[in-house]
């Protein structure tokens, strides 16, 4: 007789393997807050200008963000346990590539090696989570927000670790920090994912596996052109002939991208996916809190080293409560979804953030720091509850054999968001000098202050049953499989 309930907590099983995919969230997040804190150490040693910092940066979130979708479908139909292993072996090469450097081409390439293979690890660790979890959605509501806490205490952490090995021994130790992480993700892999994770990937004899490459070079054409012109846009002027192309040549590709994906057999963008309220509000509400939040997090790199005159070290430190925060509201966030659902945390969280950014709107260059502190401690925790929960709005909204592809298109968009943020923040504060930071950091705080109100407007729109339906869903079927097996 089959007697199996869903379990309320951790198997052993389940626990290794959140473990070992959080290691993509882990070295994924920490190059970002490491990098930015060594942007201007990167910038005086390899006599980058500030157009430059921003491709660095950029370069990384856009391969990241462009290929993602592709890499969600693969591990949809190739098994995300491979895709993952392949991600991190890749990270691992193009992380020592980056350390290797010798000038700002030879880094941002080698960051777009890196975006690359970091795009084919999310979306699968978080597939591979799903299998883990399918049979419990409260217990998968609780492994996705230790998940993302995993990436909250690299994120954390990434400024001081950036801070101490800059100080030590140059940039160039922040990449190769990469490596020993690497190294036991792929180990865990190894002996803690279990290969029939893969076993049902849409993978059969004979069958062709389409690669939707017009849609692929169009949204790599589209995103490209469009961060492109306006990371040039201060230095070039709006007026610019390459600035115009950019903008148009971004605007053509995405109707085409549109166009095409209206009418392909197996998308990229399955554009059938936004029909659903729920998923268009996620995806855009994770957007907005993106482009916000890592647009902040380059201008306050400079206006940190630049403008206060804080060493890297002290810069990390000061950065600490703004990462930090991310660490206790993504724990909080599962289990307030578990009880609300994903409405509710969502809109608190946009709140918190949109009231941390307009207390920065008021920094000035001799702010002191105890007063930066509350707004630094208000957006990472606001984030903190509503990333969990837009997540768990996201697998709640769509059949599970389509998770990796639905997780891989929200941290598309996500991404896509947060090179967008530093490419308009970025040129906000590109001009001469500390009064070009300044007022690129009041500028920008009140553009993030207004994403995050679309934010809370948007989270309106998440089904506040479509967790408690899943739930249900998901007992009811255990329930037959019991009544069966008697």
């Amino acid at each position: 007789m089959n007697t199996t309930t869903p379990s309320p907590s951790f198997t052993k099983t389940i626990a290794l393997v959140l473990a070992t995919v959080s290691v993509a969230f882990v070295v994924t997040q920490l190059d970002v807050t490491i990098v930015n804190v060594a942007l201007p150490n990167i910038g005086s040693r390899l006599h980058a200008p500030v157009s430059e910092l921003q491709w660095i940066v950029d370069a990384y979130t856009l391969a990241f963000a462009v290929l993602m979708l592709s890499a969600g479908v693969f591990g949809d139909r190739f098994g995300p346990r491979r895709l993952f292993a392949w991600g991190l072996a890749l990270f691992a090469l193009s992380s020592a590539a980056c350390g290797l450097a010798p000038g700002a081409g030879a880094l941002i390439a080698a960051r777009a090696v890196q975006g690359v293979s970091a795009a084919a690890m999310l979306p699968n660790s978080l597939a591979l989570l799903n299998r883990a979890c399918s049979h419990d959605p409260d217990l998968r509501a609780r492994a996705v927000g230790l998940w993302t806490a995993s990436g909250a205490i690299s994120i954390a952490a990434g400024p001081v670790l950036g801070g101490m090995l800059i100080a030590a021994w140059g940039w160039r130790s922040i990449f190769l920090v990469n490596l020993p992480v690497c190294a036991a993700g792929l180990l865990a892999i190894r002996f803690w994912i279990p290969l029939s994770f893969d076993a049902s990937a849409r993978r059969h004899k004979g069958e062709k596996i389409g690669i939707d490459l017009p849609g692929q070079l169009l949204s790599v054409v589209a995103l490209t052109a469009f961060t492109a012109a306006v990371i040039e846009l201060r230095p070039l002027g709006l007026a610019h002939p390459l600035v115009i192309a950019g903008f148009a040549t971004a605007v053509l590709a995405a109707l085409a991208l549109i166009f095409v994906e209206a009418r392909t057999a197996a998308p990229m963008l399955p554009l059938f996916l936004f029909r659903d309220a729920t998923f268009s509000a996620a995806v855009v509400f994770g957007i907005c809190v993106n482009m916000a939040y890592y647009g902040m997090v380059f201008v306050l790199s400079l206006y940190l080293q630049r403008v206060r005159g804080d060493t890297p070290l002290e810069a990390g430190l000061a950065f600490l409560p703004l990462t930090g925060g991310f660490l206790f509201s993504n724990v909080a966030s599962g289990w307030i979804v578990a009880k609300r659902g994903p409405r509710f945390p969502m809109m608190l969280g946009g709140a918190l953030g949109a009231l941390g950014y307009a207390l920065l709107h008021a920094t000035q260059a001799n702010t002191p720091f105890p007063l930066l502190l509350v707004p630094f401690l208000l957006i990472p925790g606001g984030m903190g509850l509503a990333v969990p929960a837009m997540t768990t709005a996201i697998l709640a909204s769509v059949d599970p054999k389509r998770a990796a592809t639905a997780s891989a298109l929200l941290n598309t968009a996500r991404q896509a968001g947060g090179a967008l943020g530093v490419a308009a923040f970025g040129a906000l504060a590109g001009g001469a000098g500390s009064d070009g930071v300044m007022h690129g950091l009041q500028v920008s705080a009140a553009i993030a202050t207004g994403l995050l109100v679309v934010g809370v407007m948007l989270s309106r729109f998440i089904h506040p049953d479509a967790h408690a339906r899943e739930r249900s869903a998901a007992r009811a079927t255990d329930e037959a499989g019991v009544q069966g097996g008697r």
